[in-house]
């Protein structure tokens, strides 16, 4: 044996988990800590030793939960997964453990609902029951899911399918499969207990109509996130495929040093909350380097809903996102609903969303309150987007950006509110270099009559769409240098809005105004005239509009 080799062993396993690039780190803006790696002792076990069979038959939850115990035992290492179908209920990662997945090994949770038992966890940002995941860990350190196999929730099993989100080939193999239908049979559910749960839930996926000892008669409705990472720190998730998840995939929560790299995550397209990965109320965390391709939002930062996010007050802070690629999601990069407390410190950049519903979304309501804020987004490239390529809504009561058969348009209500700690705040957002070939609105603004989306810039943009932007209830927003490429609607919409600069703005077409400009409420509108060949054709400035609203030099 050489002396290097020799050297390479005597350092163990903790050599064979790669460093963070650099470059990852160059060209933040915000004040990012280094982000801490898991390492873990050279020792090793394989799961056919503790008697597993690779046959996509027998179960192995023992042989996993006896590997992991065998491990931590030694002070930590490696449990490996082979080539293989190893068929399993939960698993409980505990501090120390390398769950590693070889080349060619598929890890199959069970469909026997009974393998999970209920347990009180966080859910869409409530305080909650729902039956375990899959995969899970709470207060567990220096833990990595590693490899280049595939991990699947068996999440068929579990969600609901509307029936408008199906050929009618699929909606007929789906209803011989088992399974009960809505009363309107417009809806899928696997069990009567499924169902029961959906009827007894007055908004989204908590059965609020219930008393709580009751939810075990709605078991099988409380479908779990396939991977559950809770108060946890020095987390890596590096190499795998993470598909076919039961709610959403991937759920960091209240966890920090978190590293997401080098994953493909993956639903079916009609899958109910199949969320890719949804980071909430964790700080110092790097993504990089992931394929999504999801059923729902793909990357989405949260903070906990309403007041339980608001009594928990940890924010989602301290992020890199770079170098990722999105295909079918709601939105590519997004913010929200359930931010309640908190999210900030943020960058995301040399991102690709191909097909998505939106590119960059951010979403609230009333009764949210949380600040959005710090948040630094550049050299993202979109194509193909059917809704809005960059939309802000803080009026998001849980639509579809594309709306489905059962639902209808949320409307905007003007009246303003008081400014509680109920007021969700959007502020001091950054975006540049943003192109957009092809999307069904280029940017939608819209903040609250109360409390307006503040100090927003888009700049160095060039935007591709059927409609062009639209401000409303915004406050400091400035458009510069921005290229807005519409067939026949203006470039710029605004209303309601204060303090509004736009500087280089670039438009096609001189058939209709450029420049639309509306609302009573709407102060210090600042316009370059040398953006325009006819002020008086392409820029139009409603009669409400008060004397000195509009600035063009």
């Amino acid at each position: 044996m050489t002396l290097a080799c020799s050297l390479f062993l005597g350092q163990g396993f903790a050599r064979q988990i790669a460093p963070v690039d650099a470059s990852i780190y160059e060209g933040v803006e915000i004040n990012m800590p280094k982000v801490l790696l898991p390492s873990f002792g050279e020792y090793e076990v394989n799961i056919r030793d503790f008697g597993a069979k690779g046959d996509g038959q027998s179960k192995c939850t023992e042989a996993f939960a006896e590997a992991i115990q065998a491990v931590q035992a030694k002070g930590g290492g490696k449990v490996t997964v082979p080539r293989g179908i190893w068929l399993t209920g939960p698993i409980t990662l505990k501090s120390n453990i390398n769950l590693h997945l070889e080349e060619g090994a598929l890890l199959l949770f069970s469909r026997d609902f009974d393998d999970y038992p209920l347990v009180n966890t966080s859910f869409e940002g409530l305080n909650t029951v729902r039956c375990i995941s899959p995969i899970n860990a709470y207060e567990a350190e220096n833990i990595a899911i590693t490899g280049s196999g595939v991990i699947d929730g068996n999440g068929d099993a579990w969600r609901l399918v509307k029936k408008g989100k199906m050929t009618a080939d699929q909606w007929s193999k789906l209803l011989k499969s088992g399974g009960v239908l809505s009363d309107d049979e417009k809806m899928w559910f696997p069990s009567e207990k499924s169902k029961k749960g959906y009827t007894s839930s007055s908004n989204f996926n908590v059965p609020d109509l219930i008393d709580p000892e009751d939810l075990a008669s709605v078991k099988d409705f409380l479908r779990p996130v396939m991977v559950s990472l809770v108060h946890c720190n020095k987390v890596l998730l590096d190499g795998p495929t993470f598909q076919n998840s039961p709610a959403w995939n991937i759920h960091p929560l209240m966890s920090e040093n978190v590293v997401i790299r080098n994953l493909e995550v993956r639903n079916p397209w009609y899958s109910q909350n199949g969320d890719g990965l949804d980071l909430e109320s964790c700080k110092n965390v790097l993504i990089y380097n992931n394929t999504f391709d999801v059923g729902d939002d793909a990357i989405c930062f949260k903070s906990g809903k309403d007041q339980d996010g608001r009594d928990r007050g940890i924010p989602t802070e301290n992020v890199i996102v770079k170098n990722n690629t999105v295909y079918h999601g709601h939105g590519g990069f997004v913010v929200g609903s359930e931010m309640s407390g908190g999210v900030r410190n943020v960058h995301v950049s040399n991102c690709t969303f191909i097909g998505t519903d939106i590119g960059l979304r951010f979403k609230s309501t009333r009764g949210r309150g949380g600040i959005v804020e710090n948040i630094y987004i550049s050299n993202i490239d979109m194509i193909d987007i059917p809704a809005e390529a960059i939309r802000f809504n803080m009026f998001y009561g849980g639509n579809s950006p594309v709306l489905e058969e059962d639902q209808e348009a949320e409307v905007r209500d003007e009246t303003p509110m008081p400014v509680t700690e109920e007021t969700p705040i959007f502020r001091n957002i950054y975006m540049k270099n943003i192109t957009v070939s092809g999307a069904g609105k280029t940017a939608f603004f819209m903040g609250l009559p109360e409390k307006s989306l503040e100090n927003v810039r888009l700049e160095d943009s060039y935007l591709v769409g059927n409609e062009g932007m639209t401000i409303i209830d915004g406050a400091g927003i400035k458009i510069k240098n921005v290229a807005v490429i519409t067939k026949n609607s203006p470039a710029l919409t605004i209303y309601n809005s204060q303090n509004i600069q736009v500087e280089g703005l670039k438009f096609g077409g001189d058939s209709k105004a450029a420049l639309r400009i509306f609302g009573r409420l709407t102060e210090n509108v600042r316009v370059n005239k040398s953006d325009f060949k006819n002020i008086e054709t392409q820029i139009f400035q409603s009669p409400e509009l008060t004397n000195g609203a509009v600035k063009i030099k």
